[in-house]
Order: C-alpha cells, then structure tokens, then sequence
C-alpha cells in the first residue's frame, strides 16, 4: 500500500457578515478555542487561532484526507450556529460568504503565528480591509475589490 506524506501549512482568514454583531471581547477566546476543536474534529491540526471582533485567523496543518473548502464550511457553519448560543446579542450572527486561504511555508510558520497572536496591536494600525488586500497582494491572487468584501 503507497504512503501519502503530505505537511501543508495553511492561513485561513474569514470576516463576519457587515450586517452582523461583531463577536464581544470577553468572547473572542472561547470562540477562538472552539474554531480550534472544529479544526482537529475535521481530522487537521490547530496550530493557532486568533483575530478580533470582526474576523478570525486560523493557521493549522491541513490533513491529506480534508479539503480547503470543506474545511472552512466546517469551521464556519458549526462556529456561526454555536455563537448564536452565547448571547441573545448574536442572535443574527453570521460570517461572510467568502474566506482566504494561504499556504504557509514552514520557514515562516512562527512569524505567521505570532502575527495571529499581535492581531490587536496589528489593527490598531491597519484596517482588516487594508490587510485584506496586503495579503492578496503578496500572494498575487487576481480579485476585484467590488466582490471581495460583499457579503
């Protein structure tokens, strides 16, 4: 039987819905850690979670078996429907339509993920739209700006 090695890094960014109650402070890190175990659920390895009120970062190493896409269906459609039993104020919770996703090289994983853990000293400085699209730039993604932050 052939062996498939495979050690993917991945960065997956996603923001929530413009309409939608940004997630409370004192909330960030349970969410955090639940986005995490949906992680490891889907058969991947967290490596870090992090972000603010109005978006995650998730770095983890993606199994062989998993997809991208199905990954993030994952994290936010079972991370969306737990936020909701919070509190009555994420009663109309959602996360955008649309996500990103990065290979990691494993040359830069600690800086990947100490830049997860700065990410409010980071947007203190930079808007998520602006980092937004700093990241579609250093990985030369082709986009139009018109869709990129539509719900």
């Amino acid at each position: 039987m052939a062996q498939s090695l495979c050690k993917i890094y991945l960065h997956v960014i996603f923001h929530i819905k413009t309409t939608s109650p940004q997630i409370a402070n004192e909330h960030l890190e349970r969410v955090h850690s639940y986005i995490g175990q949906l992680v490891n659920d889907a058969g991947c390895q967290v490596i870090r979670v992090g972000g603010i009120g109005d978006h995650v970062h998730v770095v983890c190493l993606l199994s062989r078996d998993e997809t991208v896409s199905h990954l993030v269906e994952e994290m936010k459609r079972n991370s969306s429907r737990w936020i909701k039993t919070l509190s009555p104020q994420y009663e109309h919770f959602a996360w955008q339509g649309g996500y990103a996703a990065y290979s990691v090289s494993q040359s830069v994983v600690d800086k990947t993920i100490s830049y997860v853990n700065n990410q409010r000293e980071h947007h203190k400085k930079v808007s998520f739209h602006d980092e937004y699209l700093q990241f579609l730039r250093l990985y030369n993604i082709d986009y139009n700006e018109r869709y990129v932050f539509s719900d």
